[in-house]
């Protein structure tokens, strides 16, 4: 019997456009009905669901030249990312687990080949996609799942002796390591995690995170760390588009003269400011777009996978570079509302002055 049995999977998301209209998106996949509730452990009230879900759907095997067979699920989100998960099911025992997670974990060989599939979905929904990119932003994240896992004396393992027992095998899984990591590496990668059965655990990195559970209950822990990715996606996209946009007004300030600069103000401002609030209209979305708040346990899961990957801090970085866009759309909406009065009151002057040349000229003995 396999110490070790499960699944290893390979998330890609693809930031593709601005919007997918899934209703249009479904018609042409003839998708059915979308699943409004996430697969969650127990039962959740009416209101913890995805406000729009997203389309998911399968999209046959993709077989690699060495022969192994992966799974392939996509997943279209309604604020324009498309993701592709690879799952490869494996057995093997501890001493090999390290060798699949440094074969798999950030694969170019999986990246090329998801690039592809992500390419080829795309085009089959066209039509639904709104204000579509030319240069997609790309995430990639990891997961093993292990459905099984017996110890040396070929008994189950619980969530604790896990962590006790088999913490280096943990640390070199979700960091693609071959050889032992040192004990401060192996407790910074297993001094978080969240369980909720002695049986279960989930233990999240930047890049790779281990799931030990049921095929069942693995479902929405996988699905959880998909959509926690899809904001990561989603934030650095707006962070490079904020970074660019304010480095172009930046730019433009530097080089116009302050007369000129101050009366081309208004347009620059427009812009700027349009930028801003279709970020902040776009990250309501991705926040709203399902609710954990009824269940802690998920909710808890949630927030250790959005701190781990990294969403908190890019959130972070968006959020100061829109209150440095609302500082500035307010400063160059100043300064063009300064050009114009200083215009106006030119103007006055210079009919006041025409007006006093005038009335000399007309003056005694005309």
């Amino acid at each position: 019997m396999a110490q070790l049995s499960g699944t290893f999977w390979a998330l890609l998301l693809y930031d593709v456009c601005e919007e997918i209209k899934l209703d249009v998106a479904r018609d042409l996949l003839g998708a059915g009905p979308p699943e409004r509730r996430p697969e969650f452990r127990g039962a959740a009230p009416e209101y913890v669901r995805f406000a729009r879900p997203p389309i998911i759907y399968s999209a046959g095997t993709l077989t690699l030249g060495s022969g192994e067979a992966w799974s392939i699920t996509v997943k279209l989100y309604d604020y324009g990312v498309l993701s592709v998960a690879l799952a490869l099911p494996f057995e093997c025992a501890w001493g090999d687990v390290a060798h699949l997670s440094t074969r798999w974990l950030g694969s170019a060989q999986i990246e090329q080949q998801a690039l592809e599939i992500a390419r080829s979905q795309a085009g089959r929904i066209k039509r639904a996609l709104v204000k579509p990119y030319s240069d997609w932003t790309v995430e990639d994240y990891y997961v093993v799942h292990l459905s099984v896992a017996h110890g040396t004396d070929g008994q189950g393992l619980s969530a604790s002796e896990l962590i006790t027992d088999y913490g280096q095998k943990i640390a070199q899984m979700v960091r693609a390591e071959s050889t032992p990591l040192s004990d401060s590496e192996v407790v910074e990668i297993t001094r978080e995690f969240v369980s909720y059965y002695p049986t279960d655990i989930l233990v999240v990195t930047w890049m790779a995170a281990l799931v030990y559970d049921t095929a069942e209950g693995a479902v929405p822990m996988i699905q959880l760390l998909e959509y926690a990715n899809t904001q990561l996606l989603e934030f650095r996209h707006y962070d490079d588009l904020l970074t660019k946009e304010l480095s172009n007004v930046y730019s433009s300030l530097e080089r116009r003269p302050a007369m000129l600069r101050r009366w081309t103000m208004a347009a620059k401002a427009e812009r700027l400011n349009r930028i801003r609030l279709e970020v902040v209209e776009l990250t309501e979305r991705i926040d709203n777009a399902i609710k954990f708040l009824s269940d802690m346990f998920y909710a808890r899961a949630y927030r250790l996978a959005a701190r781990r990957i990294g969403v908190i801090d890019y959130r972070e970085l968006v959020d100061d570079k829109l209150k440095t866009a609302a500082d500035l759309y307010q400063s160059m909406v100043g300064e063009f509302h300064q050009a114009r009065a200083f215009l106006l009151e030119a103007m006055v002057v210079a009919i006041l002055i025409i007006e006093l040349v005038m009335l000399f000229k007309g003056g005694p003995g005309h």
